[in-house]
């Protein structure tokens, strides 16, 4: 049985935020998972994600930014994001939902990465969904130059038609820092699949919780 529950507001930068926890029968961690820039915690892309990951005991933490809550179109600053994923931490931590990962699908992911440097939050790992590594056809390292910072393993989900994600160098980018690479089969950015030729028989979300199910479960056996 799924279940997802409203939590408490937090407060970000003097902007309450709203969080809510999705769990399965089971929960071996929880993921503190941030929204994409465009569409909010409940967006149904991240209602599959979440659904899918709690069917294979992985709990998701949601929230919306700061941004999102207030109904403003401009991105938080990163400043203001970083933040939020640190207030998200210590939240988690407080309600004993750890061992704890971080991650979202795009915007969510990429400022993930920059919290657990600027905050030195301690996680077991990040799951990153459609990683946005560059601008549509303007391919380019540039937003992963903080990596080198990071200390925790990396889990990289991304479509094979990703426009924000070179297959090149997101190779790159997996190999320099050993971070797990999986290809999501026809997905695009916004998990958009092909029918006629992906080869897989489970949709774009199991296939990501099958790949995220993996990721934790290595981990948690080496604690």
């Amino acid at each position: 049985m799924i279940s997802t529950r409203d939590e408490e507001s937090l407060t970000v930068e003097g902007q309450e935020i709203s969080v809510c926890l999705t769990t399965g029968n089971t929960s071996r961690c929880t993921v503190i998972f941030g929204h994409g820039a465009g569409a909010g915690m409940r967006h149904a892309s991240l209602d599959a994600i979440v659904i899918a990951n709690a069917e294979v005991g992985i709990s998701t933490l949601r929230f919306n930014f700061p941004y999102m809550e207030a109904g403003r179109n401009r991105v938080d600053a990163l400043s203001v994001s970083t933040q939020t994923f640190k207030e998200l931490h210590s939240f988690a931590i407080t309600k004993g939902l750890d061992p704890l990962f971080l991650g979202g699908h795009s915007f969510g992911g990429r400022m993930a990465t920059h919290a657990v440097v600027e905050h030195n939050l301690v996680v077991e790992g990040l799951i990153l969904s459609s990683f946005p590594l560059h601008n549509p056809k303007k391919p380019s390292l540039d937003r992963a130059r903080h990596f080198d910072k990071i200390k925790c393993p990396i889990l990289f989900l991304i479509g094979t038609r990703d426009g924000m994600a070179n297959a090149d160098l997101m190779q790159q980018l997996a190999a320099e820092h050993q971070a797990t690479l999986k290809w999501l089969d026809t997905a695009d950015h916004g998990y958009k699949t092909l029918k006629r030729t992906r080869t897989r028989q489970d949709d774009v979300f199991q296939e990501i919780a099958k790949h995220t199910d993996a990721f934790v479960s290595d981990i948690l056996k080496l604690r």
